[in-house]
């Protein structure tokens, strides 16, 4: 996944990525009151890495102009990729989520 993330920004520098994917995944964790990726939610991190790293130097703008341009900043992530990490969200009850454990199959001798 970090390979991916430095085609996708250009960047070369692990130190700089590494730590976006982790945050990535913590962001996700926490929206979906999981305490791991399932394969879906796995390439929904490297969309919301790839989101942070494209923020970078802008945290807590609101909006920018230069050069004629101007650009809204929205709090938080995207609504696409919000709606997209939500919908695998676990319900909690009473104050827990629960999880459902991955089930082994018996094979056939």
């Amino acid at each position: 996944m970090l390979e991916e993330l430095k085609t996708l920004t250009g960047e070369s520098d692990s130190k700089v990525l590494s730590p976006l994917l982790l945050r990535a995944k913590n962001i996700i964790l926490t929206e979906t009151n999981r305490s791991q990726l399932t394969p879906a939610l796995e390439g929904m991190q490297l969309e919301v890495a790839l989101e942070l790293y494209n923020r970078q130097g802008s945290e807590g703008e609101t909006s920018r102009s230069e050069g004629g341009v101007s650009v809204s900043y929205k709090d938080g992530l995207s609504d696409t990729i919000l709606n997209g990490i939500r919908s695998h969200r676990l319900a909690r009850v009473a104050g827990r989520a629960f999880e459902a454990k991955p089930t082994k199959t018996v094979s056939d001798p």
